[in-house]
């Protein structure tokens, strides 16, 4: 197959993704958005009657105004808004695609991907990565972590009427999916490892869930670890020493996502072993190899919930805001 050569691959076509292939394009660049799923993935797998936290000023991109019915948009609202910006600014993306691996090829990058076609290499100057962390949730490394029955995504309460459901976890997302899951029916109870709820728990949900806690609707664990999963059931351990069984239908494992480094490593970007942060240049954004740049929480390291759409969207423009000063105007 022949190769095909771009200005700029950009890995990751959710919002910082498409924000930095616009801030390309501004500077006279024609670049390429590859996702491994569908075009802003990480919103496609919120659930479907999910409202974002913040108001849509804020996931704004490109200058371009993002209306909504309420004060914070809804999932399907940010799709459209997404969808819209990228046929707006002529955005050439190709989804479910996989970034593989990237090597030096001269003076260009060789990136191997895999998609509906099969394996494909492109070659192009400049690579950004913005494959932020939501394909990679965080394990519990005990037993049956993987049977079918465990989720590490929250889909809908609806589900769940009538069944026995399990929460882990105790951060916003956790939270509101408890909530959600009460108020469709289901006999819940979470499951978190720390004394109590932690500052950080939006406000409007901290007297809902601790309300529906004190009147026994929800009931909840605290200080409890998970130590298996088994079929139908769900083996915690409260204070390091009262192990009991719980029944569960299902089981909702909410408790965050991690970076996808190996693919880092692999490419040859330097990683701090404390804390996962990459070795970056903090005007420009680009790591330690050549002509590989980063952009959204991926920057942060470990401490991914540092980044989001909000502060994350304005790093396209550290890339590309000196671009021709820097390169000389168009690679190609």
């Amino acid at each position: 197959m022949e190769q095909q050569t771009h200005d700029v691959l950009i890995a990751g076509a959710g919002p910082i993704g498409i924000a930095c292939a616009i801030s390309a394009k501004r500077v006279g660049l024609d670049p390429l958005v590859i996702d491994a799923g569908a075009l802003v993935n990480s919103i496609v797998h919120y659930p479907p009657q999910m409202v974002f936290f913040t108001t849509p000023e804020l996931l704004e991109i490109g200058g371009h105004p993002f209306p909504c019915s309420g004060a914070k948009p809804r999932r399907d609202e940010a799709l459209k808004y997404y969808r819209g910006v990228v046929r707006a600014e002529g955005i050439r993306t190709q989804t479910y695609t996989k970034l593989q691996n990237v090597t030096r090829d001269g003076d260009m990058l060789r990136a191997d991907v895999a998609g509906p076609a099969g394996s494909e290499t492109f070659r192009c100057r400049a690579l950004v990565l913005a494959t932020g962390y939501f394909d990679h949730p965080n394990l519990l490394d005990v037993p049956g972590e993987d049977l079918p029955h465990v989720f590490s995504r929250f889909d809908e309460g609806h589900r769940s009427f009538g069944r026995k459901v399990v929460v882990v976890g105790g951060k916003n997302s956790a939270i509101e999916a408890t909530l959600e899951l009460y108020r469709a029916g289901a006999d819940v109870t979470m499951v978190y490892r720390h004394h109590e709820f932690r500052s950080t728990v939006k406000y409007w949900l901290r007297p809902d869930i601790e309300n529906r806690i004190e009147a026994g609707e929800i009931r909840a664990l605290f200080r409890t670890d998970v130590v298996r999963f088994e079929e139908q059931s769900i083996v915690v351990c409260t204070n390091g020493q009262n192990e009991q069984t719980l029944e569960a239908d299902r089981v909702y494992k909410l408790i965050g996502y991690r970076p996808g480094q190996d693919l880092f490593r692999r490419i040859g970007i330097t990683l701090d072993p404390r804390n996962g942060k990459p070795a970056l240049d903090p005007e420009t954004f680009e790591t330690n190899v050549p002509g590989v740049y980063m952009a959204g929480s991926i920057t942060a390291g470990n401490k991914v919930s540092e980044i989001f759409i909000e502060n994350g969207r304005f790093d396209g423009e550290k890339i590309f805001g000196g671009w021709n000063e820097r390169n000389g105007g168009k690679l190609s």
